[in-house]
């Protein structure tokens, strides 16, 4: 009993020195990931936030292709279409939008002369009113920086390790912030601003970080099941346990193609690996487009569809709809000479997991409420660049001038429950598991063999 009380302060010791460790292995891993993420999630933040307001830039910058003045009747669809042949007699149509209200123009996409072009012309009058070049489009290249950085493949697999990153910015972040001794809700829930310019510049990064944290870690996780890797392998993962979309869509015995609808139209994301069907090749003419248009309002297909038009003889019209709100989305294969409908798959088909990435894809754009899921998606994003600029300015006031400021952390193998943390979010976002795997293999072999990186990272 006695040796029990005496050895009681040492075991108390080596307790707190333990978690001592585990915070200094936390905040040095938290500090590392700010640095080296805060400048891509500043550009991810201001191009979501010019990306949320897309329809309403665009509705000024394009007004005059756009806009028509409605009228009673309008001209059939193929007269349209015959415009569009005889402005580009070479092009061959991809798709046809018609407009969703009665003050909107038609948009025919083609490709001609190696150019993507979207064709603008009045439902009306049958008229042009101008083109675009698809790869000119402001919009297009924001949604390009913010999705690949404009890089292809290798810049969208910097915008998921990024995500990823931030993910672990979040989580070694509420653990720093979280409060050790709780004497108010001062530096927790809301800054002191009247304790000095250290405490203050330390809260206006904590502070706002933590009341952040929930939607930074929504805008994350609504946008990875786009990213290539990441995405990719979730969406496989879901479409495998039927969570995605159900095994059979089909309406009737419908033939099935090794074509994913991805690789033929823009559709949803619950619908991208859906099969394509094939048409029945029966020595037949194809169906016009006004007939299309028909089966279209006839199945109560949401008005902002696109038709993506087949280009080989068993190919299918497939009908597109990825309107502002989840539960109006619909993919449609259509039998190119029967007009039979091969598959009709909506937000009602989808699986939980279906169900769960279209709303959050609808959040993440800001259309699923209007101009107040736009409002609430902004102040997130202004948040992150204030919480970004502001965790660096911190860093950059707090570092020695010869080091970069981090505490001193044992070995990674020697905290045991940090490594469980970094393994367990390494496994659930494997780029940024690799990364981290880089890093410390950087850091054993090359920086701490050069004298003075090792000071620099360790003083």
């Amino acid at each position: 009993m006695e040796n029990d009380k005496r050895n009681q302060p040492a075991r108390e010791e080596k307790k707190q020195d333990k978690g001592g460790q585990f915070y200094k292995s936390v905040w040095r891993w938290h500090l590392y990931a700010g640095v080296l993420v805060a400048p891509l999630l500043v550009l991810l933040a201001i191009t979501g936030s010019v990306y949320l307001f897309k329809a309403e830039i665009e509705n000024v910058l394009y007004a005059d292709y756009y806009e028509v003045q409605a009228q009673e009747e309008r001209v059939a669809v193929s007269e349209q279409l015959s415009e569009v042949n005889q402005l580009y007699p070479e092009a061959i149509i991809k798709s046809y939008r018609p407009g969703e209200t009665d003050e909107r123009s038609s948009e025919v996409k083609i490709d001609a002369s190696g150019e993507s072009l979207t064709v603008f012309i009045n439902p009306y009058t049958g008229e042009s009113l101008g083109e675009l070049n698809n790869d000119d489009r402001i919009m297009d290249k924001i949604e390009e920086i913010h999705g690949e950085l404009m890089a292809g493949t290798l810049g969208d697999r910097v915008v998921e390790l990024a995500a990823s990153w931030a993910v672990i910015l979040i989580v070694t972040g509420l653990f720093l912030w979280f409060p050790k001794k709780m004497n108010g809700a001062g530096g927790a829930l809301f800054p002191r601003l009247r304790q000095g310019s250290k405490i203050r510049r330390r809260d206006l990064h904590v502070v706002p970080a933590f009341w952040l944290s929930a939607g930074l870690l929504f805008l994350i996780m609504t946008g990875l099941p786009w990213s290539g890797f990441w995405g990719t392998n979730f969406q496989t993962l879901a479409t495998n346990t039927g969570e995605g979309y159900p095994p059979s869509v089909w309406v009737g015995n419908a033939p099935a193609s090794d074509v994913e609808t991805q690789d033929i139209a823009e559709v949803p994301w619950a619908a991208e690996t859906l099969d394509v069907p094939l048409s029945s090749v029966q020595g037949l003419v194809p169906l016009s487009l006004d007939k299309v248009v028909e089966i279209a309002d006839a199945e109560g297909v949401h008005p902002s569809y696109s038709v993506f038009i087949p280009q080989e003889p068993e190919g299918v019209y497939t009908l597109s709809a990825f309107p502002p709100k989840a539960q109006d989305e619909a993919t449609i294969h259509i039998d190119q000479y029967s007009g039979a409908v091969l598959a009709d798959y909506r937000y009602d088909n989808y699986g939980v997991i279906g169900k769960v990435v279209a709303w959050g894809i609808t959040l993440h754009k800001g259309s699923q409420f209007g101009l107040i899921n736009q409002l609430i998606s902004l102040f997130i994003c202004l948040g992150i660049i204030f919480v970004a600029v502001s965790g660096v300015y911190l860093w950059w006031k707090r570092k020695p001038k010869k080091s970069m400021g981090a505490p001193k952390a044992p070995p990674l193998f020697k905290t045991k429950s940090f490594l469980v943390l970094m393994v367990v979010l390494g496994l659930l976002f494997p780029l940024a598991g690799l990364s981290m795997v880089v890093v410390w293999l950087l850091d054993k072999l090359v920086f701490q063999r050069i004298p003075a990186m090792k000071r620099w990272l360790n003083a």
